[in-house]
């Protein structure tokens, strides 16, 4: 499932097998679901899922926090963490701490609790409370934003009930992650070669990554008073630069075309499509070897550094995400109608003489809806006006906004794997842009709202797919899911602060945050105006306004044949604001991951994901660990 910033399309596994035929013509399809798929007796949401759930959850939301404030992209949870959770309890049972054997049930349970928790650095999360700190300097108390992402993510929860049977069980939407999470379940529980070795490949890339990533970062001058020389690691470079290359008489590193030794970077782009990969570099390319030489030769841009280079070409690269992304989910407007159309249905009568609901036992009461909002809605406009100063009727209206945008972004999902945050974040920006002009806070923490709402939704429809495919109990994962914001919202908001003990961290070379950057120069331009920009950015931000919509209509109608050759506008736009070293770095990775997918596509189904998300996993969560071992003062900053 893709969450801008958005995580690339994993490759998926084999055809999945279940649920075994189809029903017939005229069958109601969830009559032949309960008779031949639901497996009501098997273990599912037991305390060891929830347990094992939460804490995978809790170290998949810290990696992700870690990538989105250094990418932009929130990373695969659900997959990873399946494979996570079978290679550890398949070791501890074998070492006889466990019994039973942990069932594929209670893995797909396990899944709906660390999805949970690990996208919430999604919805806006990681990108709205930077955003605001940037723009405003402060930020509530960790306490208050706790429950500020717990209250969002859960009424996300509840505003998935309503349309859950609709877009799962009745119109079988493809919701490609949890479909691909199924597989995956289904391989690893059914063939216990392909498991351990995919197990081997994820914990060996884990351990790769974290060295690598140390190896970089620790500083010999701390070593030496702390072990002798010839305990002393090599230390690899941060950035290798292209040897005699200039451009207007520097260094192409200097530019920020250099190559960045980092696995998680070329992790993540093994995970991205190919057309992804190609397009961040030729954006790095034009950017930083062309268009910010031209910009500093014309003093529109003063010196040659990643910060002053960023300022100036931001507002092209947010044109260009913003644009392309709010043209491709206008051409979803058949999906939109279908939301809207699925929404008014829930207020309709039914027929008296209806059938008895075969899985009202199983599935969560519609009446879990309403009682929801009414017990989390005041919370959270009482939150919305006490932290962020927002007018109690602008709460009160972003509430059936939430449950709207929820509903959209639910089928946007299921149809395209693609979670339309970066459309549905600036459309609030501007609604609330026109009824509270110069809130700052009104408009960048309502888009927060709206957009965490909308991807918990999203997000808890695609774990129920699994579930739908693997006979499981909805009613279970729901309450799962519910563990997992709790778990998610507790770990995240710490790490967070410290990651980045102040604004000056965002938007610098170790954290370039593209998504905060983005959502603060919406909010920004939409409350002081475009007239407060630069003339020459103005210009910039136009040109790319222009370049995201002629891409997405290339994109569209272009032969197909042709299709391959255009840039993807998610890619492009990125890499005008990424370090460009960062964009080398996923291409590359995304290179490797194509070549292997053409040559040897059976190792690159069972390797590449395993080994991408091992680096991505491995390398984030060894900087945080630095992090702290500085903040702590166990080393020196």
């Amino acid at each position: 499932m893709s969450h801008p910033a958005s995580t690339p399309p994993l490759p998926q596994e084999p055809s999945l097998s279940v649920p075994p035929g189809l029903p017939g013509a005229g069958q109601d399809p969830e009559r032949y679901w309960l008779e031949h798929v639901y497996k009501g007796g098997s273990r599912q949401l037991t305390v060891r899922a929830v347990i094992a759930g939460m804490l995978i959850g809790m170290v998949m939301c810290l990696s992700n926090l870690y990538v989105i404030l250094k990418t932009g992209w929130s990373m695969g949870v659900t997959i990873t963490a399946c494979i996570l959770a079978f290679a550890v309890f398949s070791g501890l049972k074998g070492i006889g701490l466990f019994k039973k054997d942990f069932s594929p049930l209670e893995n797909n349970a396990m899944g709906s609790v660390a999805s949970a928790a690990g996208y919430m650095t999604g919805g806006g999360n990681m990108a709205a409370v930077p955003a605001l700190l940037m723009l405003t300097g402060t930020l509530p108390s960790a306490g208050w934003l706790v429950a500020w992402f717990a209250v969002i993510s859960a009424l996300g929860v509840f505003a998935a009930i309503p349309i859950k049977r609709q877009l799962v069980n009745i119109e079988a939407l493809p919701f490609p992650t949890g479909t691909a999470t199924a597989e995956t379940i289904n391989a690893l529980h059914g063939h216990g070669e392909v498991a351990r070795h995919k197990a081997w490949l994820l914990g060996g890339a884990g351990l790769l990554g974290a060295f690598v990533a140390m190896l970089r970062e620790l500083r010999s001058t701390w070593l030496s008073t702390h072990a002798p020389t010839w305990l002393q690691p090599p230390f690899i470079p941060s950035k290798v630069s292209v040897p005699f290359l200039s451009i207007r008489g520097r260094p192409a590193g200097d530019w920020g075309l250099s190559l960045d030794l980092s696995l998680l970077l070329i992790g993540a782009g093994a995970l991205m499509n190919w057309k992804t990969g190609w397009s961040l570099l030729l954006g790095a390319v034009l950017t930083y070897g062309f268009l910010a030489p031209a910009m500093v030769d014309q003093g529109y841009i003063a010196e040659v550094t990643f910060k002053s280079i960023n300022t100036w070409t931001l507002w092209t690269g947010a044109a260009v995400l913003v644009s392309s992304g709010v043209l491709s989910f206008a051409f979803q407007w058949r999906s939109v109608a279908r939301s809207f159309k699925a929404l008014t249905g829930l207020f309709g009568k039914k027929d008296e003489g209806e059938a008895a609901d075969p899985l009202a036992g199983i599935e969560c009461p519609p009446a879990w809806f309403p009682l929801g909002f009414a017990l989390l809605g005041p919370i959270a406009v009482g939150l919305m006006a006490y932290l962020f100063q927002i007018p109690v009727w602008a709460g009160v209206l972003a509430l059936p906004l939430a449950v709207v945008m929820g509903v959209i972004a639910a089928r946007v999902t299921g149809e395209t794997d693609t979670t339309p945050t970066k459309a549905l974040g600036p459309v609030t920006q501007l609604i609330y842009g026109g009824l509270a002009p110069g809130n700052v806070a009104a408009n960048v923490m309502s888009a927060n709202a709206t957009g965490g709402v909308g991807l918990h939704a999203a997000d808890l429809l695609v774990d129920l797919k699994s579930g739908w495919l693997l006979g499981a109990n909805p009613r279970q994962q729901f309450i799962g899911q519910l563990f997992g914001v709790v778990a998610g919202a507790a770990i995240v908001v710490p790490v967070f602060n410290l990651l980045v003990p102040d604004a000056s961290v965002l938007g610098s070379e170790d954290f370039p945050a593209p998504g905060v950057l983005v959502w603060a120069g919406v909010s920004k331009m939409l409350s002081v105006g475009v007239q407060a920009l630069h003339p020459s950015a103005r210009v910039g931000a136009l040109c790319g306004a222009l370049l995201g919509v002629t891409l997405v209509l290339l994109d569209r109608w272009a032969p197909k044949a042709a299709k391959p050759y255009i840039p993807s506008p998610s890619g492009f736009g990125l890499a005008i604001v990424l370090p460009g070293s960062s964009s080398i770095s996923f291409f590359i990775g995304a290179a490797i991951a194509e070549v292997l997918r053409r040559r040897k596509p059976k190792l690159a189904e069972t390797a590449v994901m395993p080994v991408g998300s091992g680096f991505i996993a491995g390398e984030s969560l060894m900087g945080i660990a630095l992090v702290m071992l500085k903040a702590f003062k166990y080393m020196p900053k």
